[in-house]
């Protein structure tokens, strides 16, 4: 990442202790329920080991799209469609992270480096056996996103993830016994493994011109787009990476980076209406 794209930040919430605390992923937002059922979280396996989660959404029974750094490297996906992994006693009892209510092979769009994620940052699974929750997504016409008016009531999408949900503050220590004092970092790495929604306004359809129209000078980066974060509204967080960026039944992006490493303000999704991307995941399916 070069220039102002340092600021970049992807909101991929891996299952290590080392992903850093975060915002809300929709702290203004609300909880899901069964309003987008065909929305599930993923962990992307290395070789049958777990190494970080995302959401994404079936499009078709068997097809699932998410973003490029949530399928690029993988070997293997697991996929969860509950609202909320905890009412199945837990995480654990859910098979969670090991074994999903299905699984499938993950593709990522060509040209997808660790350097060029943002580019090319969309992915697609393809399910190992089909799953019945539709009515499905549709994808969107090519440039779909660019006949947006201005404003919250006119340039709306809905975003839903299972992302992180709180920011906790503390020392930079994690437990009792590495801190003295007894206070203590709690980064609540794992959230709740719940699924939420909220409704954002499309800051700009033409990529990040919102810092500094960077996109004058790289106008290969009108393939994202910003969305609104704040806490009347909500915003995206580590975990909601892959999410769906809906325009009522339209899936118009998926949720790509955030701006900042708290997750706080603007962030930023990848354009599925773009010729690219709709024919790489046409490319996948039946």
């Amino acid at each position: 990442m070069k220039k102002r794209l340092m600021l970049l930040v992807v909101v991929t919430a891996l299952l290590a202790a080392t992903v850093p605390p975060a915002a809300a992923v929709t702290r203004g937002g609300s909880l899901d329920g069964g309003a987008h059922p065909y929305v599930g979280i993923m962990v992307a396996k290395i070789d049958g080991t777990p190494v970080w989660r995302c959401s994404g959404t079936l499009i078709t029974d068997n097809l699932y799209v998410t973003a490029g750094h949530c399928t690029f490297g993988a070997t293997s996906v697991e996929i969860w469609f509950d609202t909320d992994l905890m009412d199945q006693g837990g995480p654990g009892a859910a098979g969670y992270p090991f074994t999903g209510e299905v699984s499938g092979t993950p593709y990522t769009l060509p040209g997808h480096t660790a350097s060029t994620w943002f580019l090319y940052d969309l992915g697609v699974v393809v399910l190992d056996d089909p799953v019945d929750l539709g009515p499905y997504p549709v994808l969107p016409d090519v440039g779909q996103l660019d006949a947006l008016a201005q404003g919250r009531k006119s340039a709306n999408v809905t975003a839903v993830g299972y992302g992180l949900q709180e920011f906790v503050e503390g020392p930079l220590c994690v437990g009792p016994e590495d801190c003295e004092g007894g206070n203590f970092f709690d980064p609540k790495i794992q959230s709740d493994l719940t699924r939420y929604k909220a409704t954002l306004m499309v800051v700009n359809s033409q990529g990040v011109a919102g810092l500094g129209n960077i996109t004058k000078n790289n106008p290969e980066l009108a393939g994202s787009f910003l969305v609104s974060g704040d806490a009347k509204h909500g915003g995206t967080c580590f975990g909601d990476s892959g999410g769906p960026m809906l325009m009522g039944n339209v899936l118009v992006g998926v949720n790509s980076f955030a701006l900042n490493r708290n997750c706080a303000g603007t962030g930023g999704a990848f354009r599925v209406d773009q010729p690219t991307s709709l024919a790489f995941i046409e490319e996948h399916l039946d």
